[in-house]
């Protein structure tokens, strides 16, 4: 087996298609993303701002896994550590947006603006993002897919660049968002990883230098992922006017996923656990993490061995991580209607 990679150079949809449900009692945008500009304009819109902005690293980000929207910060901010993690910024973001479109005040507009440049100052030169900046040492520095963190920031940087919504933003910066989500797009296709010359999918993160699939957490292993992997093809998919490249890393990215699905079994949850039982009529699945080269489906807990079955591993792991998912329907869904808007029936040979 050869391994290489090519040459190097709606937040809401992607969480939902990644089927990652947000952490603790995090900032939730898209419960406030339908409201009409009076709510924004009106006083439980304010308080809640104010909360927001007290949330508020130096840097610009904002923490995960907080609702940052519910009571003011009141400890020590030099310790808050903004990420784009879990949703984290991109959300408060497009609430203080959506503030300043309904008041005009400064206050907000000079945070949702820190905010902003905080995620251009931390895309790599190759177009990636990590899952915070500064990116540290450890895994946080990889160019990072899970959970959707780069595609969010993407999809927020496109809104930028060209929804009228951000009118407010000078001129210079809405370019600047353009260029870093055009980066984005030739980094993502970048990552796909070709085994024996085949392009497949993508891995959770990428090395920040090499864009070699790289270890994440220890129960995160350089792999190809079925849930990433379908956020990546979701924002592919939505692009006007897909470049050849992009077309062709599409259509690989499919063809692995019909390849890689999983019938005959389904996951049951009980009591605090997850075990995979036989049922023959359950609609296919697609695991979390495929072995590169073999498309094995792999498990392991928080010792990081790698292990075969899911039954393999401890129990806090089997049930407190997304280890299936029916990722695959959502994809073959979309790129059916990809197909017939821009390249007539599916390529599945």
């Amino acid at each position: 087996m050869s391994l290489r990679l090519p040459r190097r150079l709606a937040v809401i949809g992607a969480l939902a298609l990644i089927g990652v449900a947000a952490r603790g009692d995090s900032f939730r945008w898209r419960d406030y993303a339908g409201r009409p500009d009076s709510w924004f304009a009106g006083p439980e819109a304010a308080r809640k701002a104010e909360n927001i902005l007290s949330h508020q690293s130096d840097r610009g980000s904002w923490p995960k896994n907080i609702d940052t929207s519910a009571a003011p910060y009141d400890g020590d901010r030099s310790k808050i550590r903004g990420t784009f993690d879990n949703g984290a910024t991109t959300g408060e973001l497009r609430f203080l947006a959506r503030v300043d479109r309904a008041t005009g005040r400064p206050r907000h507009r000079g945070a949702f603006l820190k905010g902003l440049d905080h995620i251009l100052a931390a895309q790599y030169p190759n177009g990636g993002w990590p899952q915070s900046y500064p990116p540290g040492e450890g895994y946080h520095r990889h160019i990072t897919f899970n959970d959707g963190a780069m595609v969010h920031l993407m999809e927020f940087l496109r809104e930028v660049a060209r929804d009228g919504e951000y009118d407010f933003v000078d001129a210079m910066r809405r370019r600047a968002a353009g260029r870093a989500f055009d980066a984005g797009i030739r980094c993502i296709l970048d990552c796909q990883v070709i085994v024996d010359g085949v392009p497949t999918a993508w891995c959770a993160q990428h090395d920040e230098v090499t864009l070699m699939p790289a270890k994440g957490r220890a129960y995160e292993h350089p792999s190809l992922s079925g849930a990433e992997s379908a956020g990546i093809l979701a924002l592919l998919m939505s692009l006007d006017d897909p470049s050849p490249r992009v077309r062709r890393a599409v259509h690989a990215g499919s063809r692995w996923f019909d390849r890689v699905r999983i019938t005959g079994i389904r996951v049951e949850r009980r009591d605090g656990d997850a075990a995979v039982v036989a049922d023959p009529g359950a609609p296919p699945l697609w695991a979390r993490f495929y072995e590169i080269g073999t498309d094995r489906p792999i498990f392991s807990g928080r010792d990081g061995v790698i292990r075969g079955k899911l039954a393999e591993i401890e129990r806090e792991r089997r049930a407190g991580y997304a280890w299936y998912g029916r990722w695959g329907e959502d994809e073959a869904s979309r790129y059916r209607r990809w197909c017939a808007r821009w390249d007539g029936a599916p390529r599945r040979d």
